[in-house]
């Protein structure tokens, strides 16, 4: 399953309905999808910067629907800064992540209805694979090993301020200090190439870049 197929998952209740109302969630999934991409050695981000430029390393379609959609946006994007490609919705491909979860009979897909204002729902139709995947958190959080996988989606987590309230049982006794230092040491002991290594260590600071620069210049701005 792919990272942004286990975030969307970790973002959504059992009933389709977003974990929060919080209106970066696609910000997580666009960063997903990057790392996604950064794992299949498909894209890269530049050395030694706090929010580095990604390269396209190989062009055309992965043979993942959500992936080619946004191989085709990030072909585009080709040098841009990781920060304001999270915030680019057409990274984030919500859509193709929930399709393609649906065909693996994993969520259901519920379309919009009233005219658009009850957005669509992607009710859970097989619970196991996310179970799976907060047991394997759980035992990260509690000292185990991580995967590429298991520490960018802490990070990202992390960067949009919601892994106290999504991880809440897989975090323990820890509190939510102690859950952010955990979720810093996962970042560094990742046992990945380098490049995925240097991709977990910068999502946290790009989303939380994208999350906070608009709200300083608004504030400017008043």
């Amino acid at each position: 399953m792919l990272i942004a197929e286990e975030l969307f998952l970790l973002l959504r209740r059992d009933d389709g309905k977003p974990e929060s109302a919080m209106a970066q969630r696609s910000y997580g999934l666009a960063a997903a999808v990057i790392a996604d991409l950064v794992v299949a050695e498909r894209i890269t981000l530049s050395e030694d910067d706090k929010d580095p430029r990604m390269t396209v390393l190989v062009p055309g379609p992965v043979g993942h629907p959500a992936l080619d959609a946004a191989m085709v946006r990030l072909e585009q994007k080709d040098g841009k800064k990781l920060s304001s490609l999270v915030t680019d919705g057409k990274v984030a491909v919500e859509r193709e992540v929930a399709a393609a979860l649906s065909t693996a009979g994993v969520v259901d897909v519920e379309a919009k209805r009233a005219l658009g204002l009850v957005p669509e729902k992607y009710p859970v139709r097989d619970p196991e694979p996310e179970r799976r995947l907060r047991e394997r958190l759980r035992v990260v959080l509690q000292g185990g090993t991580p995967t590429p996988a298991d520490a960018s989606l802490l990070s990202i987590l992390q960067g949009l301020d919601v892994a106290p309230k999504v991880l809440e049982e897989e975090k323990g006794t820890l509190g939510k200090r102690h859950l952010k230092r955990r979720i810093e040491e996962v970042s560094t002991d990742v046992v990945a190439g380098e490049a995925v290594a240097k991709a977990v260590a910068a999502m946290n600071t790009a989303i939380v870049t994208a999350v906070v620069v608009p709200i300083v210049v608004s504030s400017g701005g008043s």
